[in-house]
């Protein structure tokens, strides 16, 4: 397992459309492994995508468990999701590893209906709401080229640099 090197905006690798992954072979589960070791790393980090460390397929890793009174299926890994459904919309605050500097506010689904397969190619289905789902939706974003910056309704107004604090 190794922490993996974070592609920052404005590399152009971040808006590239990633690939569906079609082997689910021992490459997999190590870029898997290294995709964990690379959010846990972060900063609270509760997703990463494989495009964010320059591996355009269609994977991600989300772990919400550790908020508090947060509804969730715990941790993760989601080879070639897909939102089947979604439904309700509300404005949130995101951030992202790739996008260091900055937060923003974003409209998301409030509830989706998600279908993934696992690390072994299994389907599974998943009902998911609040911080949960945005968190999917923001990752999934990923996967097809897009960042929270590209969905803010204003840059004026609903782009914010992060507070940094010095001790």
């Amino acid at each position: 397992m190794a922490v993996l090197d974070i592609l920052k905006l404005p590399d152009p690798r971040l808006k590239r459309l990633a690939a569906p992954v079609g082997r689910f072979d021992r490459g997999l589960r190590e870029l898997a492994a290294d995709l964990e070791e690379t959010r846990l790393a972060g900063p609270s980090a509760v997703g990463i995508a494989a495009p964010q460390v320059g591996r355009l397929e269609r994977i991600v890793i989300v772990d919400v468990s550790g908020r508090p009174k947060t509804p969730n299926h715990g941790y993760l890994v989601l080879v070639n999701p897909e939102i089947v459904h979604w439904e309700g919309f509300a404005i949130g605050r995101e951030g992202c590893l790739s996008v260091p500097d900055y937060t923003g506010n974003v409209i998301r689904a409030t509830g989706i209906r998600l279908k993934a397969q696992d690390l072994e190619g299994r389907v599974h289905e998943y009902v998911m709401e609040g911080f949960e789902a945005r968190a999917v939706q923001h990752e999934l974003d990923h996967l097809d080229g897009l960042l929270f910056v590209d969905r803010v309704v204003s840059r004026r107004t609903d782009l914010h640099r992060r507070k940094v604090h010095q001790t």
